[in-house]
C-alpha cells in the first residue's frame, strides 16, 4: 500500500479538461473576492473603533486620515502602542509555533504551489490589524495571500497539473489586489508581468477572468468607489518637461528605498527580541502621530494630500523623511506588511518637493499633477513593475488618459535610473573599499 501511494505520489499531474479549470478559476475569483471584501470590512472596523471616528466609514464620508486627525493625540498614542503588542506578539508567536511560511513568489516557483493555510491565514489577519491601528506597510499583500492560499487549496482537490496551480496561484493574488483596491485590470497586469513574467494566452485568459470576477465581487460590500478622488488636473509643457528631468530621480530615490527595506527585513529579528523592539518602535511612532497624523497607516492619506495639491513643499518633505523612517523601522522591527501604497505615498511626496521647485522656474503645472506622476514613477521602480504601475495609478485616480506621455517619461527616466543605480553602486562600494552590504551582515 505504502509503496503504491509513494509511485503514485512521484507521478506527475497531467493537465485537466477545461472545463475543470474554467470551475477553479471561477470559484478563485469568487472567493478572492470575498476574502478581500471581509478583509477591506475588518480594516475599516477595527479602525472605526480604535479611533473613534462616525460609522459613516462604511459609505466613505470620512477617511481614515480624518479620523485619525480628529482623534486625540494622547488616543493615537495608546493605540500606536497596542499595535506595538500585537505585532510583536502576533509575529513571534506565529514564527514560534506556526508552520513556515511560503511566500507568494516562492509559490508560483515551486513544484509544489501550495502554502500553508492557517499560517498564511494569520499572517495576513496580522498585517490587517496592525494597519488598521496605524502601521505604516502596506494593507495589499494580505488579500493576495489569502487569494493565492485559495487558489492553490482548490488546485490541489481539482488534481491540476504544477503547472496550472502556479498560474492559479498567482491569478488568485492578483484577484485579491483587484478586490481589495477595485482595481481589475491592475491585478490581472500584476499577474502577468510581476508573478508570472509571460503575457501567454494560459496565463492571460485565467488572469483577467479571476480579477474581474474578485472585483465585482468586492463591490457587492465596498462598493464601485475610486482609491483617490483626484480633481480634474491639466496636461502642460512645464509637467511633461519635467517628467523627462526628474524621472532618473525618481529611479534613485526608490533604488534606495528598495535597499533600505531589503537590509530591514533581513536584519529583523524572529525571537524574544520582536516583541520588544516592535513595542518601542510603535510607541515612538506613535509619539510622532501625536504631531503628524498624516504618518498613520498604509500611506494614502499624504498620498490623497498630495495628489489634490494640498500640501505645502516644507511639510511633504517633512512627511517623506518620516514616512521612509517608520516604514523601515516597522520591518527592521519584524512587522509585515507590503510596499506598494507606501512607495506610491513616498513618489507623491518626493514630487511635491522637486515640482513645488520646478515651479519656481517654469510655472504651470499644479502640485497635483506633479504628484501624480511621480507616484507612478517611485511605484513603477521601487516594484520593478512599469507597466502595472501605469495601470494602477491610472485605476486608482481615473486621471485623464493625456497624463500617459509624462507618466510614460517619468516611468521611463525612473526604470533608468533604478537600473543605473544598480549597476553602479557595488563598482562604488568596490572602489571606496566599504562594502555596506557586508557592513549590514556583520551587524
Amino acid at each position: 500500500m505504502s509503496l503504491k501511494l509513494l509511485t503514485s505520489a512521484a507521478v506527475p499531474r497531467g493537465p485537466k479538461p477545461l472545463g475543470v479549470l474554467a470551475a477553479v478559476t471561477l470559484l478563485t475569483g469568487i472567493g478572492a473576492g470575498l476574502g478581500g471584501m471581509l478583509l477591506a470590512l475588518l480594516l475599516h472596523g477595527i479602525q472605526h473603533l480604535a479611533y473613534g471616528y462616525s460609522v459613516a466609514y462604511l459609505i466613505g464620508d470620512e477617511s481614515f486620515l480624518q479620523g485619525v486627525t480628529h482623534a486625540v493625540p494622547e488616543r493615537r498614542l495608546l493605540v500606536l502602542t497596542t499595535c506595538g503588542l500585537v505585532a510583536g506578539l502576533g509575529w513571534w508567536s506565529l514564527y514560534r509555533f506556526g508552520r513556515p511560511l511560503v511566500s507568494i513568489r516562492q509559490a508560483v516557483k515551486s513544484d509544489d504551489p501550495r502554502m500553508p493555510v492557517l499560517s498564511t491565514v494569520v499572517h495576513a489577519l496580522l498585517q490587517i490589524v496592525t494597519v488598521a491601528l496605524g502601521s505604516p506597510l502596506g494593507r495589499e499583500v494580505a488579500p493576495r495571500e489569502i487569494g493565492s492560499v485559495l487558489a492553490g487549496w482548490l488546485s490541489q482537490r481539482a488534481g491540476l497539473s504544477v503547472e496550472q496551480s502556479r498560474i492559479m496561484v498567482a491569478c488568485g493574488a492578483g484577484a485579491g489586489l483587484a478586490a481589495v483596491y477595485n482595481v481589475p485590470l491592475g491585478g490581472a497586469v500584476f499577474v502577468l508581468e510581476v508573478l508570472l513574467g509571460t503575457f501567454g494566452w494560459k496565463a492571460l485568459v485565467p488572469a483577467v477572468v479571476t480579477s474581474a470576477v474578485a472585483a465585482l465581487v468586492a463591490q457587492s460590500g465596498l462598493g464601485n468607489e475610486h482609491q483617490y478622488l483626484v480633481q480634474p488636473l491639466t496636461l502642460s509643457a512645464s509637467l511633461v518637461a519635467w517628467s523627462v528631468v526628474c524621472g532618473p530621480i525618481f529611479g534613485a530615490a526608490a533604488w534606495g528605498f528598495t535597499e533600505l527595506t531589503k537590509r530591514a527585513r533581513a536584519q529583523a529579528p524572529k525571537d524574544w527580541r520582536m516583541p520588544v523592539l516592535s513595542l518601542l518602535n510603535f510607541a515612538i511612532i506613535g509619539v510622532l502621530a501625536m504631531h503628524f497624523p498624516q504618518l498613520l497607516g498604509n500611506g494614502k492619506g499624504p498620498a490623497g494630500l498630495a495628489f489634490d495639491g494640498n500640501l505645502t513643499i516644507a511639510l511633504a518633505a517633512m512627511l517623506l523623511v518620516l514616512k521612509v523612517v517608520i516604514t523601515v523601522s516597522s520591518l527592521r522591527s519584524g512587522a509585515e506588511g507590503g510596499l506598494l501604497t507606501p512607495g506610491l505615498a513616498n513618489g507623491a511626496l518626493l514630487a511635491i518637493v522637486l515640482g513645488g521647485a520646478w515651479s519656481l522656474f517654469w510655472p504651470g503645472a499644479s502640485l497635483g499633477a506633479f504628484a501624480v506622476v511621480g507616484a507612478t514613477a517611485f511605484l513603477a521602480a521601487s516594484m520593478q513593475m512599469p507597466i502595472t504601475a501605469v495601470v494602477l495609478v491610472f485605476e486608482f485616480t481615473r486621471v485623464s488618459h493625456d497624463f500617459l506621455i509624462p507618466v510614460l517619461f517619468a516611468v521611463g527616466g525612473a526604470a533608468l535610473g533604478f537600473q543605473a543605480c544598480t549597476k553602479w553602486a557595488p563598482a562604488m562600494q568596490l572602489g571606496s573599499g566599504f562594502n555596506w552590504s557586508e557592513a549590514g551582515r556583520a551587524r
